[in-house]
């Protein structure tokens, strides 16, 4: 099994998804490799390009519990700030942020949900209709 973050990431203009994992992810780059979860042993990583991204998804693991519901209350005080981020595929997420600046190519979001397979998300700023403080 490689090492590194594991990740699902979604495509922004595309259902497509892909799942692997990650050692070189960096908010503040435009790219990183991915070597994707079902690649064998000394598989070559793939180049993602973040502008072509919605979100990236730091998972606890990858099948996930699809008879899960997903709550969008927050359990105590979050750090940072509450934020609604509708996509502009239409998903919302609920979650609570450190850094959200929309000027910036994308932000963590933590879910206000912390049962979820999610443990944070780095959202792609082009890929947000909207973002509304909570």
């Amino acid at each position: 099994m490689p090492e590194g973050a594991k990740v699902i990431i979604r495509y922004a203009h595309a259902k497509a998804l892909l799942k692997g994992y990650t050692r070189d992810f960096s908010p503040n780059r435009p790219d990183f490799h991915l070597v994707p979860a079902d690649a064998g042993d000394g598989a070559e990583p793939v180049k993602v390009l973040l502008k072509d991204l919605k979100a990236i998804f730091f998972v606890r693991d990858f099948a996930g519990n699809r008879a899960y519901t997903e709550r969008d209350e927050f359990e105590g005080r979050p750090p940072g700030r509450k934020l609604e981020v509708t996509f502009t595929d239409g998903e919302v997420m609920v979650g609570s942020t450190l850094g959200f600046d929309p000027q910036r190519p994308g932000f963590f979001l933590f879910p206000a949900d912390n049962q979820t397979n999610n443990q944070r998300v780095f959202v792609v700023s082009a890929a947000v209709k909207t973002a509304r403080p909570l």
